[in-house]
């Protein structure tokens, strides 16, 4: 499968520039985007479960407090440990269980994270949202940070509806729908049309977030 480099992102900026004006004003106003890679595997994948739905400062502290108390995050440490362990570590109830719940099913050879490298994009997708507590967000942005394929487009994301409403001068933040048909002209290249917006987003927020740590 491949994957975007910086070469092959920028690549997909100079291509995007050309299909949508928008897009080539970020780039031209604060410079293309960064990477944002994260390295594959169990620790990105619990990084990812504790963004749902709470800002990336907030999954941070509580990801550096589970480093702290357990040391790496890893599926054999964590599955050594119990739900209130981990919550003790400032996790939430549910967000412990599902981290759990994942690092079991790796150390029982249920799941393999690595054999997601080979595989489509339609079939990580289906192979992760089959695990509780991944849904279709968790996945995109694993396949799109992790895997870095080059035309992922995740929805439910509300720094990308809040940045597109800005960039596209929309009277209302655009729902999952109207974002995916904006999307749709971005292909082949979508995960680079995301990774604009939310250089958007946080340059014109004076960097007081990350996309990655």
């Amino acid at each position: 499968m491949q994957r975007l480099t910086h070469a092959r992102l920028l690549d997909g900026v100079d291509a995007l520039a050309r299909v949508d004006r928008d897009l080539g004003r970020i780039a031209e106003r604060f410079g293309p985007p960064p990477l944002w890679g994260r390295r594959p595997g169990y620790a990105t994948l619990v990084r990812i479960v504790l963004e749902q739905q709470v800002s990336l400062a907030s999954a941070k502290a509580t990801y550096n407090r589970m480093r702290d108390a357990f040391g790496e995050v890893t599926p054999a440490r964590i599955s050594s440990l119990s739900e209130p362990d981990i919550q003790r570590a400032g996790v939430t109830r549910q967000k412990a269980s599902y981290c759990l719940g994942l690092a079991q099913l790796i150390q029982r050879g249920e799941v393999d994270l690595g054999a997601l490298n080979g595989q489509t994009d339609r079939e990580v997708r289906r192979r992760l949202v089959a695990i509780r507590g991944i849904g279709a967000w968790t996945a995109d942005i694993y396949l799109l940070m992790a895997l870095r394929r080059p035309d992922i487009w995740p929805d439910g994301d509300l720094a990308l509806a809040t940045a597109a409403q800005q960039v596209k001068r929309l009277r209302q933040r655009p729902d999952d729908a109207r974002l995916r048909r904006l999307a749709a002209s971005w292909a082949p290249w979508r995960a680079v049309g995301a990774r604009l917006l939310w250089h958007y987003y946080l340059s014109t927020r004076g960097g007081r977030d990350s996309v990655v740590w």
